[in-house]
């Protein structure tokens, strides 16, 4: 049976117009515009917003969210965190409601300063550690190396390198960062989802933890109270001491964009110092909002120490208050460097 043009057309004409139909109902009536280009802004800018009526509807009133928080049309980004955040708007019109979202990039406003150093003293390190966590406590160094099968916590006298204390983690463990609080230890593994804590003087399993929104276990410090923690991207988590609960989390960025790789950390007056893998080099950390506010170059440290087949990357960061002084070192490196910050 042959089908009459005519009615080809009409059953065409149907189809694209129940097309239409569906596109129009599926499609947002509004949008967010901002001040903008790219929607990305710097600390200090004011966030200047306004409500793209696509299909002409009346609009009866907007709410803004951004950062938690309820904002107006015209919102300052002073005492906020850096990074990308989510802009909502909720319009009210003709007795409906839609919520429309957009994503907001804020920057630092300064550039980071560019660090240098001076080396005070330099003392024997095991050349087959694969150091991923160094910290100082009651002015005695702690390690934490990684590889499969190769993993350990230890106990060091950092003058002459002797390990004074070590626990091999099993096989299938990849230790990563540590850090110490309250004579308590806690060290992350790598991909295992695991971190451990440790009694500081036997090295006694006390308990282990998962991890949450952190994708992997990186780097470990404390300020005293909170732990925070990196997992290799550009982000950095707080975490309740006593439960290693995730609170929240900081995304690390310059006036540019963001800093990724962030792997070893340590708590120095105040900041967060981070090794970047791969770029032996140190970035210095606002904990409040994410700024860069400090770069150190270290990559002329690695020239220093033995060259040989396994020699990886700068790794290994460590304060001790009772020299007041600077430790680093690297992923088997038979040196650790004792040094002091200098600005250029």
């Amino acid at each position: 049976m042959t089908i009459p043009k005519f009615l080809i057309v009409i059953l065409i004409s149907v189809v694209l117009s129940a097309c239409d139909d569906s596109n129009t109902k599926n499609s947002p009536n509004f949008s967010i515009e901002t001040n903008a280009n790219n929607n990305t802004f710097k600390l200090g800018d004011v966030l200047e917003l306004k409500i793209n009526n696509l299909k002409n509807k009346e609009i009866s009133g907007v709410q803004y969210e951004f950062l938690g928080q309820t904002i107006d049309t015209n919102f300052k980004l002073s005492g906020v965190k850096l990074g990308i955040h989510k802009l909502t708007a909720k319009i009210n019109f003709e007795g409906k409601q839609e919520t429309v979202s957009k994503q907001i990039t804020i920057l630092n406003n300064e550039a980071p300063k560019l660090l240098t150093f001076e080396i005070i003293n330099t003392y024997p390190h095991d050349i087959t550690s694969y150091t991923q966590g160094l910290e100082f406590y009651q002015d005695t160094l702690y390690e934490s190396t990684g590889q499969y099968t190769e993993s350990k916590l230890r106990k060091l006298d950092y003058k002459s390198g002797t390990v004074l204390k070590e626990l091999k983690l099993e096989d299938r463990y990849f230790a990563e960062g540590l850090t110490i609080l309250n004579d308590k230890i806690y060290q992350l593994t790598w991909r295992e989802n695991t971190g451990f804590v440790y009694d500081i003087n036997s090295f006694k399993v006390l308990n282990t933890f998962k991890y949450n929104q952190s994708k992997e276990g990186w780097g470990l410090c404390n300020d005293g109270t909170i732990l925070y923690k990196s997992d290799g991207t550009d982000k950095i988590f707080t975490l309740k001491a006593e439960t290693q609960a995730e609170l929240d989390h900081i995304q690390v960025f310059t006036d540019k964009g963001k800093i990724g790789a962030l792997n070893e950390l340590e708590w120095i007056d105040g900041k967060i110092y981070a090794n970047i893998y791969q770029r032996n080099g140190v970035v210095i950390i606002n904990p409040e909002n994410g700024a860069t506010e400090a770069v150190i170059d270290f990559s002329s440290l690695k020239e220093k120490v033995t060259q040989h087949s396994g020699l990886d990357v700068l790794n290994g960061i460590a304060y001790n208050p009772e020299t007041n002084s600077i430790f680093v070192t690297g992923k088997r490196w038979d040196k650790l460097f004792e040094v002091r910050i200098i600005e250029k």
